[in-house]
């Protein structure tokens, strides 16, 4: 009789959870799992250059299919390496599952090499986090990791393996289903009481100016479709918070744009003319109202989490429980009778918000930069839109990126991820590859810094192994550029610990196996993106940026003051 290792267990049960990707960087203590992998067809392993980037590709790859794939990692400095990935998770609400490797059971918190008690380093990042110490915990303590990763608000989860539990013989393995039963349900989410969605049914109806905020909620439960019809039925405008970008398309003509506390113009305009909010999937945290400060109107706020209600604005909070798609599907039902009426009340508020998104977009169409010889960051987002195809991902970094991004149309719902929560740089470049790792067809946008470029350099190897239609659109400002912005503005000009060197980010790329160009003006912009994805192949298009564009003080960024 062929005898299971603890380490073929954990494979199994990876399978049976229907887990098709596991990330990471090999160690002695992962071999007995890593080995066990080559014999199954159903899951691909993805070996980083670092353990970080191991970390943002189980993220991204939570955020883009709504399933947990793995970030593995070995003891003390492997596990570490894993940490400020594992936070992205964490504060983005991204299903993952993290395995460490430790070392034997009976040595673990002893002068062991690289001993490091992974539980307590994990610990404030994670929803779950436990040590599996024998082999006959590994598919109770595997099944209960996934459950907490899927459930709810979703997050990473932690299983910390004792190495001789891994690689010892399992005495009577378990059976181990194919299809795991807890793969048919985890996906269920509660639904709002009928009493409490009659009565914001009535708020909704007398309101003026209602306004929807959807948040990170949108994404996650992919409610695109049902808060679009919602507002349509009611004429209410629709924002997002940053996180929430790519929770409906920007091209809908209810929808405005994204707040955060770098604007914009437009979307603080509609938050404060409204005067009820509805924020679905939304934790009103301080990104959204610049920490805090925001005053708003009464606020409905519809989550499944609900210590996230009333978190903040408890005096103008009234809190609903429940998966907000279905929220608003019955939210739109409850209104029905009425709705004709409270669309035609609203309809020329609407009319002059519309008037303001065109004369906003008018403010970013400058497109010569103040430096010649370089491309400002407004045009560089705006002309990558028509070079990009329409269902490409685009994934900025943290940063300036991000905030650029504020220029970009998004036709194709959940399209578009970022890390906001963490704001953990070095993130753009391993997403691009979980994205490819998901649909090696789909074509990725990922806009990076070269400050996180430095941080997940070794990564273009990794791109280059993975092959796909992703472009590399890297923002060089030779800086820390909007830590220096904010140096500029704030400090009199004076700035210190973000200049570089100027890199030629195109040649590295061509040493790591990655085709590259560099380029000084939109047209060879244009032209290189276009031709990257037409090719199918990785390409890094290093764009020499204009420093003197801000986007602490750029026009279309800063409130509506009325």
């Amino acid at each position: 009789m062929t005898e299971t290792t603890g380490g073929e267990l954990v494979v199994k049960m990876l399978e049976s959870l229907g887990v098709t990707h596991v990330f990471g960087v090999v160690g002695g203590q992962t071999l007995a799992i890593t080995d066990a992998i080559i014999d199954t067809d159903a899951i691909e392993f993805v070996h980083t250059r670092h353990e970080n980037a191991a970390a943002v590709m189980a993220d991204a790859y939570g955020r883009l299919t709504g399933r947990p794939a793995v970030a593995l990692s070995t003891t003390g400095p492997g596990a570490t390496n894993l940490l400020t990935g594992v936070g992205g998770a964490f504060r983005d609400s991204s299903p993952a599952i993290i395995i460490t490797c430790n070392n034997n059971g009976e040595n673990i918190h002893k002068d062991d090499a690289q001993n490091a008690d992974h539980i307590d380093i994990f610990r404030n990042y994670v929803k779950y986090g436990r040590l599996v110490a024998h082999p006959t915990a590994i598919k109770q303590a595997m099944e209960e990791a996934y459950i907490n990763a899927m459930t709810g608000n979703p997050g990473p989860v932690h299983l910390d393996f004792a190495r001789d539990t891994i690689e010892q013989p399992v005495e009577n393995p378990p059976t181990v289903p194919d299809v795991h039963p807890a793969r048919s349900w985890v996906g269920a989410r509660p639904v709002a009481a009928a009493a409490q969605v009659e009565e914001v049914a009535a708020r909704v109806l007398a309101a003026r100016k209602p306004v929807i905020w959807l948040g990170n909620g949108g994404n996650r439960g992919k409610a695109s479709e049902d808060v679009l019809a919602l507002a349509e039925a009611l004429n209410i405008p629709v924002i997002t918070t940053f996180n929430g970008m790519g929770a409906v398309p920007t091209t809908h003509p209810l929808v405005f744009g994204a707040l955060s506390r770098m604007g914009t113009k437009l979307t603080t305009r509609v938050i404060g003319e409204a005067d009820l909010v509805l924020a679905l999937g939304n934790s009103l945290n301080a990104v959204s109202t610049t920490r805090w400060r925001r005053r708003l109107p009464d606020v409905v706020q519809v989550d499944i989490d609900p210590a996230m209600i009333g978190r903040y604005y408890a005096d103008v909070t009234t809190g609903v429980v429940g998966d907000l798609a279905a929220f608003a599907r019955d939210l739109t039902a409850a209104t029905a009778g009425q709705a004709p009426k409270a669309r035609e009340s609203r309809a020329d508020w609407i009319a002059d918000l519309r008037g303001a998104e065109a004369d906003w977009w008018e403010l970013s169409a400058r497109t010569e930069p103040e430096n010649p010889g370089t491309v400002s960051p407004a045009v560089v987002v705006r002309e990558l839109r028509g070079a990009t195809p329409e269902d490409a991902v685009l994934i900025p970094d943290a940063g300036n990126p991000g905030v650029w991004s504020f220029l970009w149309e998004m036709p194709v719902p959940y399209r578009y991820i970022k890390p906001v929560g963490f704001g953990n740089m070095g993130f753009a470049l391993p997403a691009a590859i979980a994205s490819v790792a998901d649909a090696p067809d789909r074509p990725v946008l990922a806009l990076i810094g070269d400050g996180s470029l430095g941080m997940s350099l070794g990564e273009l190897e990794t791109l280059a192994r993975s092959g796909g239609p992703v472009v590399v659109v890297v923002l060089n400002d030779s800086s820390y550029g909007n830590i220096r912005q904010e140096q500029v503005l704030h400090f009199n000009g004076r700035t210190v610990g973000v200049d570089f060197q100027d890199v030629d980010f195109a040649q590295v790329a061509r040493g790591m196996g990655v085709k590259g160009v560099r380029v000084t003006d939109r047209e060879s912009l244009v032209r290189a993106v276009r031709e990257g994805f037409a090719s199918g192949r990785p390409l890094l298009v290093d764009v020499v940026l204009d420093r003197e564009a801000n986007a602490w003080t750029y026009e279309a960024f800063t409130p509506y003051e009325g």
